[in-house]
């Protein structure tokens, strides 16, 4: 067989090493006088041992031995190779709380009545190699060092609680499971290599999974989204980078940095594995991400404290006060002896969590009466006792600079936190509960054996105590209730179904420390329960005052911005942008900006979204009024007009400008006016069908009586000429045909208009930002511009007739009166067109209504404004002599 320099035997190996042990041990016990044998191994000389009925085995790593010299198999190892002992103080309470547990069950008579619990508990060294050697031990006689084979008396051992580090618990597996012996782990939990090992694993801590999860609910919650990691260099390591990474990353977490620190070996080179790592230190205070997670074991905390502490002694400055350490549930306040005096504020404030745990009734009174005088079968007690009261027994193993002689009597709530916890502590909590897990389910065991036996042979049950692979059963299937009232059970992986704490670690000048809970995770809560955290009641470290702590990559993208990616840099690195017009964001970090409802529009700073009024052209607001007074102003001077022209109707000014034309034509300029009054108000059905329709045919009929007057103009003047034919047609007849057909044509437009495409009131919620638009539409954008365009084309044969006869000699000039009301007119609606496109909402109604004001107006000013000044004010010029004295000029 092969071993390597360490003296570990390969994992593959330790199949063949314990099928061959049966052959080794019968040599062993028939040679007694061999020079080196099986049964002299380098011994583990810190064990505790109780006897009773069934055994519970314990391999946990509290005291580590630097061996002076290299072991090699050349020779029998001894106890000459032993060097200086170093003894974790404060992991003393994990084998306390076994100790503790079995006592409980052993005075309750409910659980395994007549049957007594014993315990053998191996120390490990934090070696992988010893946790193979206390595996075997565990499996051999007492004090014979004999695996698989039976000297003088059988092994009892049913359960073993353990795994104080993730290699340690592997180590355990592979000789253990070969045995079937079921294998409750308390710390890290290994990945197993091969199924059949895991079959055997019960793992006392919950599912990681929700561990990882709480952490992101953690940093969410505090908006932590730039972080760092920190994690040994293993397969655990690597898994929680697996995990963690691809998940945070799904809720917006990225990383700064991860960082990865080498295995801390505790050899005599200790110091030089730390110096390795302090270029990781640099990458730490380097970062601008103040939250780091920290992954680790029980002892991570070792490393922590020798990295972190040893910056004042190099000279370097203490700049990770600002950082919030965020640890793992498999951690722990764990310290070497000389770091007893050295200070722990470093892990003030930080944050951590912790398996669930309540405090265990009895327990403190259990640790008060320990006394190293009287506990024999321990093989801790004394080491602690020397080391955590800085004193010595006489004969001591351990190399302590004591200034007083132990007497025993020393009690341990003197002592401070830093140094030994007087409440039991999450690992401590787990290893109870594992005991209790064993028991309950020895005691199912036993009740369903004995009672099948004894309905089938009536006989009394005899106990048959080799029966540990029948536990893994009943471990997977076991409920009950602990002391503290507190559910225990196993999901059918083997992990205990319960959540974590979330610890916010306090320390005081005096190097102690109090661990307060501020949240926890529990994965059966109901959804909205699972994560729950007080932070009005955390204590941040001196970095912080009242101020939660920051870890961004950037400030805050704030409401009315939305964030941009920075090329190069990870995605929780960002710029800000504001919101483009029309959108809104309101809410902090905002990927994108959002769109209003309809009927909302975005406030100016764009963070949240008003309400739009609804507006239109009304009578109240200044703009209506003014044209609504402009319409009935103009509305009735051409009334007036209208009035004047009657009562001069005999006069030869009115007679020479056909009376009856220009009487329509001033009742169709008043009807024009007014129907500007139809688009003012509060649309509804009646007036959405008449304003476009009434103001077309209206005006149709305005702009035909121009016409009729000009083409009687040319018409009179063409008749006049010797020979014509033409006198026939200039007549009223034909004007009032021109009439007639120009408006039939309008008007029947219009009908179909609003035969085919109905206009109706309509809310326009896009044409403004901030307002809804109450008005008309048209039904047919084709059909208004078709009765805009015969109305247009009239005007423009009206205007070019009145043009081409503007020098004609008329009676008081009218054809060149008309040139310009209809080069008026027609400029007017040329520039409708464009200024009534580039408009929106009641604005649109407005420049409408300008334009009829506008037109008409020029219409009634242009035409009749000199034939009122002569009526009115110069009435000696209507007369006929001067109707004569005209002609003849002109002639």
């Amino acid at each position: 067989m092969d071993w390597n320099k360490t003296g570990r035997v390969p994992c593959k190996s330790v199949g063949f090493l314990l099928s061959v042990s049966v052959l080794l041990a019968q040599v062993v016990c028939s040679s007694p006088s061999a020079k080196c044998s099986i049964s002299d191994p380098l011994p583990i000389l810190h064990k505790h041992y109780q006897s009773g009925d069934f055994i519970i085995g314990g391999i946990m790593s509290q005291i580590y031995i630097i061996f002076s010299n290299l072991i090699e198999f050349t020779k029998c190892p001894s106890k000459e190779l032993f060097g200086d002992i170093v003894f974790m103080i404060q992991i003393y309470q994990h084998i306390l709380a076994l100790v503790f547990a079995v006592e409980e069950i052993n005075e309750n008579p409910q659980i395994l009545p007549n049957i007594t619990l014993g315990f053998n508990i191996y120390n490990s060294l934090f070696f992988e190699q010893w946790a193979y050697h206390a595996s075997m031990e565990l499996l051999s006689t007492r004090n014979k060092f004999i695996p698989n084979y039976k000297c003088d008396s059988q092994v009892n051992l049913v359960a073993v609680i353990g795994g104080t580090t993730c290699k340690v618990s592997l180590h355990m597996a592979a000789v253990l499971s070969t045995y079937k012996i079921p294998q409750l782990i308390y710390g890290s939990s290994p990945m197993m290599n091969t199924n059949i090992h895991d079959d055997f694993f019960h793992r006392m801590l919950p599912n990681n999974i929700h561990q990882y999860e709480g952490i992101l609910e953690l940093l969410l919650h505090f908006g932590w989204t730039w972080i760092g990691l920190i994690s040994e260099t293993d397969d655990d390591g690597d898994r929680l980078i697996q995990d963690i990474v691809p998940m945070f990353a799904k809720k917006g977490v990225c990383f700064d940095f991860i960082g990865r620190y080498p295995a801390l070996k505790f050899e005599k080179d200790i110091f030089d594995t730390v110096e390795l790592a302090f270029e990781l230190l640099g990458v730490v205070i380097r970062s601008t991400a103040n939250a780091v997670i920290v992954n680790g074991e029980i002892h991570t905390m070792i490393f922590m404290r020798i990295l972190l502490q040893d910056l004042e002694s190099e000279g370097l400055p203490r700049k990770t006060e600002g950082k919030v350490w965020i640890m793992t549930a498999q951690m722990d306040f764990i310290s070497l002896p000389f770091q007893r005096n050295s200070g722990i504020d470093f892990i003030h404030g930080s944050i951590s969590f912790a398996i669930h745990s309540k405090e265990i009734f009895g327990f403190q009174k259990f640790l008060h009466v320990r006394n190293p005088n009287i506990e024999s079968e321990d093989g801790f007690i004394r080491v602690f006792w020397e080391i955590a009261f800085e004193c010595s027994f006489p004969n001591s193993e351990v190399d302590v600079m004591a200034r007083n002689i132990c007497t025993g009597e020393e009690k341990l709530e003197s002592l401070p936190a830093s140094v030994f916890e007087m409440t039991m502590t999450g690992h401590s909590y787990s290893v109870y509960n594992a005991v209790y897990a064993v028991a309950h389910a020895l005691h199912a065991v036993l009740s369903s054996k004995c009672k099948h036996r004894a309905l089938a042979n009536g006989k009394r049950c005899d106990l048959q105590k080799q029966m540990s692979w029948q536990l893994h059963h009943f471990l997977r299937t076991i409920s009950f209730n602990n002391s503290a009232g507190e559910m225990v059970s196993f999901d059918q992986n083997g992990e205990i179904i319960g959540g974590f704490d979330i610890i916010n670690w306090v320390t005081f000048p005096n190097q102690s420390f109090q661990k307060v809970k501020v949240g926890k995770i529990d994965p059966r809560a109901p959804q909205e329960e699972v994560f729950t955290i007080s932070e009005d009641v955390i204590i941040w470290n001196s970095g912080y005052t009242q101020v939660r702590p920051l870890s961004q990559c950037n400030d805050n993208c704030q409401p009315g911005y939305s964030k941009t990616m920075i090329e190069g840099k990870p995605f929780c690195c960002y710029d800000c942008l504001p919101c483009p017009e029309g959108k809104f964001s309101k809410h902090v970090d905002m990927d994108d900006c959002s769109q209003c409802p309809e009927d909302h529009y975005p406030n100016s700073e764009q963070d949240l979204c008003l309400p739009k009024t609804i507006t239109f052209l009304s009578y109240e607001e200044p703009l209506g009024t003014t044209l609504a007074i402009l319409a009935l102003c103009f509305a009735f001077v051409t009334v007036s007009v209208l009035y004047t022209f009657i009562k001069y109707q005999d006069t030869p000014l009115v007679k020479a400008n056909n009376r009856n034309l220009t009487y329509t034509l001033l009742v169709s300029l008043m009807l024009s006016f007014l129907c500007a009054l139809l688009f003012i108000g509060d649309p509804n059905e009646l007036t959405c069908c008449l304003r476009q329709t009434a103001f077309g045919v209206i005006f149709t009929l305005a702009v035909s009586c121009i016409l009729a007057k000009t083409t009687i103009v040319v018409l009179a003047f063409m008749a006049t000429m010797p020979g014509s034919i033409m006198r026939k047609w200039a007549g009223n007849k034909l004007s009032s045909s021109i009439v007639i057909i120009c408006s039939l044509i309008q008007a029947t437009l219009c009908t179909v208009w609003l035969a085919t495409s109905t206009p109706f009131p309509e809310l326009d919620m896009n044409s403004m930002s901030k307002e809804i638009v109450l008005g008309c539409n048209e039904g047919s954008v084709s059909m208004f511009y078709y009765v805009l365009g015969f109305l247009g084309f009239l005007a423009v044969v009206s205007f070019t007739l009145a043009f081409l006869t503007r020098k004609l000699p008329d009676s008081f000039n009218e054809a060149k009166f008309i040139t310009f009301s209809m080069l008026v007119f027609c400029s007017v609606w040329l520039s409708f067109v464009p200024t009534y496109l580039s408009t929106r909402g009641k604005y649109m109604v407005a420049v409408e209504i300008f334009s009829i004001l506008a037109s008409s107006a020029g219409l009634l000013l242009c035409i009749f404004s000199p034939k009122c000044y002569i009526i009115v004010l110069r009435p000696e010029l209507n007369s006929r002599d001067q109707l004569r004295r005209r002609k003849k000029k002109k002639l």
